[in-house]
């Protein structure tokens, strides 16, 4: 057969091709004559390249396009698939190649499209998996010399990017031609080729498989390698696994195509004369073989063979189901009745009820997460959350940021004494940014409602027989959608306004009332360091007026108190602590603290371990119990020693305890950094008391080493003495909240962490409240009101909609 027969022969198989291309479409409710919708591929004439690296698969397809634009030795290895789609253009000349992109048509050169190909394989190699689709390069190809076929060039199979998943993207479960190109050099173990076994697995039968022994002309001084190429072309003494596929034989296609590009032959018809001289060439090497499988122009003829093969293994089955769908049409045409398609009221009610059809399967897809229902609750739990947390916070709540929009807003004097008005347009400024990824959020579940409307028109029968009416169905669905889209834009940006728009006074009132805390704690403590200082000058001072000579029973007992007292004191810390130490590094320590109950206000004795290495604190009610009751996250947290007299609340403790010396306090109390944030379940702070001094100094060192490794403050016992700063607490306040701070900068950053901690709770809030909106909407609204809107739609008398 020569050149023109091959091409005429793919020619008709390309018309057959997309006849059953069509036909597939009917089966599958498609409309073959439009052009918009999603065209299911045909694969008849697909041709993969299967083989290792260096047996010729790129230089064998060279030779069928008939041009060298695949890269082909040692630097030009195919590292990802290439898929060349072909277009045969009778046309152009034989040395002619057109490069389509898009609509758009360039003459290019074969060794530009090579260099270009070797560059971008090159980048590919050093940044790409080369794996799947993802790394392809695709070309779009006019000449006059190669068969309308789209060729796919795949990497070697014993490379490390090639694995089976992307064999079988390619080539499995489809009508794809193998070819599978094995050198002639290796023709003797043709039957442990890896290539040959992966194409039995993919096709078992035989029946699109090729086999290619390449570069003949390289063997032709060994005669046993001759010897085994011409047997198995002949099928006489070749191994099993090589004797049910058809075979050719090829030499190195640079020579023919090398001696046609260079115009030996001066014609248009160079490349014809080159085929035919490779022919020759193989004839006189492969003198026992047959003819009909030697050269470039048996290996078209074969392609075309096994290409009409596949398709009468095809045809029975696709003209069987023709013939169901024509009966189901003309039964559904019986159960509706001549009467109904004969009138408008007719049709009408044919189309309403394919629109009930429609929304049962459009309900079905959202509430049974069908199709791209479950994408809606992904986008919620998954990348809106993530845009949340994504927003730059730390930019805006810098101290030199929130420094400038305080002075922006208030002056310099206001903000020294309350800067509300500017942390007002700090929080609104931050806010705003939330904005965009509820937007976002929107926008990916009107498109995932859009994939829903595509995939019940497709999973309705009754539409696919209707194809015109169909695409109205989605065009009306689409612009329900549209409108449903932008009332959630609206609804979600309004919950975000409302949000800037009102920040509860009660937030800046305890801005102030904190910090007129610290500052009363400053004053407290220089007060309480002056008072202590005064009272160690008139101790001394008592010690050397008294005498042993006095004989005084009062100042002998007072004396003998105070020794006592300080006794007991010496020896609770030469004791040392009763707690127990574990762990490498001994960064666990564990022991019985008191826990102030918060329900009845009693002290509860419970076993607590502390892991500084975690920065975790834990209790139990019991010492061998194995999982704690409560766990508090130090590194959130605050530490405060206290006096037992300020947490109180009995009246009968009170008159006790004025009664009394007051002992050193025994009592701590852990709260969290951010006020309105809790600390251990339910409760915003925990109070804890030790068992003697030497545990409470032990579990203070070891507490405020974890809270203040993790940026948080220890605060000291306040022990008011002569009721001075209890008089400023009173009588002060207003001086106190007047009276600019001491460090502006230090009570800047406090409140701008304030500040951050309730920016954080409202996105938090928006985070769980937007999709709500969203899912009321967007997703309520069309299960509610998509079939009003197609009624509505249909019913309009000035319609006329194509039903038949």
């Amino acid at each position: 057969m020569s050149s023109a027969a091959a091409m005429e022969a793919i020619d008709e198989l390309v018309q057959l091709s997309e006849s059953m291309r069509q036909a597939a479409s009917l089966l599958a409710d498609d409309d073959p004559s439009d052009e918009t919708a999603s065209r299911r591929p045909s694969t008849f004439l697909n041709a993969v390249a299967l083989g290792n690296v260096g047996a010729g698969k790129s230089a064998v397809l060279n030779s069928l396009i008939g041009h060298p634009v695949l890269p082909t030795g040692e630097n030009g290895a195919t590292r990802a698939p290439i898929v060349v789609d072909l277009a045969r253009d009778p046309g152009l000349s034989s040395k002619s190649i057109v490069l389509q992109i898009d609509s758009k048509s360039q003459q290019v050169s074969a060794s530009a499209l090579r260099h270009s190909l070797q560059d971008r394989l090159s980048k590919g190699a050093s940044g790409g998996s080369g794996r799947g689709r993802s790394d392809e390069i695709y070309l779009k190809l006019r000449t006059s010399t190669a068969p309308p076929l789209k060729l796919i060039d795949l990497p070697g199979i014993d490379q490390r990017v090639m694995d089976d998943s992307t064999i079988s993207e390619y080539a499995g479960h489809n009508d794809a031609i193998l070819i599978v190109v094995i050198p002639a050099m290796q023709a003797a173990d043709v039957a442990s080729s890896r290539a040959l076994r992966l194409a039995k697995d993919i096709d078992p039968d035989g029946t699109r498989t090729i086999g290619v022994l390449s570069k003949v002309d390289q063997a032709s001084a060994d005669a046993k390698t001759v010897s085994c190429v011409q047997a198995i072309l002949s099928n006489k003494g070749a191994p099993r696994a090589a004797a049910d596929i058809e075979w050719v034989a090829l030499i190195g296609q640079s020579v023919s195509i090398a001696s046609a590009q260079s115009g030996s032959v001066g014609s248009d018809n160079s490349l014809e004369t080159a085929w035919r001289a490779e022919a020759e060439t193989l004839k006189s090497i492969l003198t026992g073989a047959p003819q009909s499988k030697l050269g470039r122009i048996a290996l078209v003829d074969t392609i075309a063979k096994q290409i009409r093969k596949r398709i009468k293994i095809r045809l029975p089955n696709l003209l069987s189901g023709l013939q169901g769908k024509s009966q189901i049409v003309q039964d559904e045409l019986a159960r509706l009745g001549e009467s109904m398609v004969q009138s408008a009221e007719g049709t009408r009610a044919v189309a309403l009820e394919l629109c009930r059809e429609f929304e049962d399967k459009f309900l079905a897809h959202i509430t049974s997460g069908e199709g791209s229902g479950w994408k809606i609750v992904a986008s919620f739990e998954g990348k809106f959350p993530d845009r949340i947390k994504q927003l730059p916070l730390d930019r805006h709540f810098d101290l030199n940021n929130v420094k400038r929009i305080v002075l922006e807003a208030d002056g310099y004097q206001p903000y020294l004494i309350s800067p509300e008005k500017g942390l007002r347009s700090l929080i609104k400024g931050v806010l705003e940014m939330a904005k965009e990824p509820s937007r976002l959020c929107v926008e990916e579940v009107h498109r995932v409602l859009l994939d829903i409307v595509n995939a019940a028109a497709n999973a309705t029968p009754g539409l696919g027989r209707y194809p015109p009416f169909k695409r109205a169905v989605i065009a009306i669905a689409s612009n329900a959608l549209d409108a449903f889209k932008s009332d959630a834009k609206k609804m979600v940006v309004a919950l975000v306004d409302m949000e800037r728009a009102f920040v509860p006074p009660q937030h800046f009132i305890r801005l102030v009332q904190r910090r007129m805390e610290r500052q009363r704690r400053e004053d407290e403590l220089k007060n309480s360091r002056s008072s202590k200082k005064g009272h160690d000058t008139d101790q001394s001072k008592m010690n050397r007026a008294s005498s042993p000579q006095t004989g005084s029973d009062e100042a002998g007992g007072s004396l003998k108190s105070m020794k006592d007292k300080s006794n007991q004191q010496d020896k609770d810390t030469k004791e040392g602590p009763n707690l127990q130490v574990a762990g490498p590094g001994g960064e666990i320590t564990a022991g019985y603290l008191l826990k102030k109950s918060a329900k009845d206000n009693k002290w509860s004795r419970r076993w607590f371990v502390l892991n500084e290495k975690s920065g975790k604190l834990g209790y139990t009610k019991k010492q061998e119990e194995r999982h704690f009751r409560g766990v508090i996250v130090l590194e959130e947290c605050n530490l405060e020693e206290i006096e037992e007299e300020e947490i109180s609340k009995s009246s009968k403790d009170s008159k006790k305890a004025n009664g009394q010396e007051k002992g050193p306090s025994l009592v701590f109390k852990i709260t969290n950094r951010v006020a309105y944030k809790t600390v251990l379940k339910a409760h915003s702070a925990v109070i804890l008391k030790a068992e003697s001094m030497a545990d409470k100094v032990e579990w203070i060192k070891k507490i405020k080493g974890v809270i203040q490794s993790k940026g948080g403050s220890v605060k000291g016992p306040n022990t008011p003495e002569d009721g001075s700063i209890r008089q400023s607490r009173s009588d002060g306040s207003l001086d106190t909240m007047a009276r600019g701070p001491a460090d502006p900068e230090e009570e800047l950053r406090w409140m701008s962490q304030e500040v951050r901690g309730y920016v954080e709770a409202v996105l938090n809030s928006l985070a769980a409240n937007v999709p709500k909106a969203i899912v009321l909407c967007q997703v309520e609204k069309s299960k509610e009101d998509m079939l009003n809107q197609l009624y509505t739609s249909i019913r309009e008398p000035t319609v006329s909609w194509p039903i038949w």
